[in-house]
């Protein structure tokens, strides 16, 4: 009996670039976007009709990323910033556990637990101060009626985290 080998699919990284539309909201931005197109296709106007539907799609992404720029790619730890990255906690957790490794009774004061637990205590709290401030931007959504914003906000609570698939 021969068996098959199944062959894993290989997860490819997209590189999308997204166009932040929510800018097109602000008034001065929509007519500066107006006006590009219109200019951009004010060009190609004399053009045939196979070549006119080729440069369509072209002038409409070249004029987009010049007026409304592109979003930018979403974070999945947002409260984990520079001040957690500092090389202060990371290395100094790196250092009690190295210590402890070549003396685990003489090193009291590189001990590796406490040291995780100061680190830990930090992340946590950065945390609940990202968590605070998402919930105080929850509440002026729903108090300026940004509907789509607010329930795009609770989604991500209910939901969590969830990797790509």
């Amino acid at each position: 009996m021969e068996r098959m080998e199944v062959s894993k699919q290989v997860v490819q990284t997209l590189n999308v670039q997204r166009i932040n539309l929510r800018k097109l909201n602000e008034m001065e931005v929509t007519k500066q976007y107006q006006t590009e197109i219109s200019n951009r296709f004010a060009a190609v106007e004399n053009l045939r009709d196979r070549e006119y539907t080729k440069y369509i799609k072209e002038n409409i992404k070249t004029s987009s990323k010049e007026t409304l720029s592109m979003n930018k790619l979403k974070q999945h730890k947002p409260w984990f910033d520079e001040e957690c990255l500092f090389v202060f906690l990371l290395a100094q957790r790196k250092q009690a556990k190295m210590q402890w490794l070549q003396d685990p009774n003489h090193s009291k004061l590189y001990n590796p637990d406490y040291v995780r637990n100061e680190a830990s205590r930090h992340y946590r709290n950065k945390k609940k101060e990202y968590m605070k401030a998402k919930t105080d931007d929850l509440e002026t959504n729903s108090k300026i009626t940004y509907i789509r914003e607010l329930y795009r906000g609770i989604n991500d609570f209910k939901k969590g985290y969830q990797p790509r698939t």
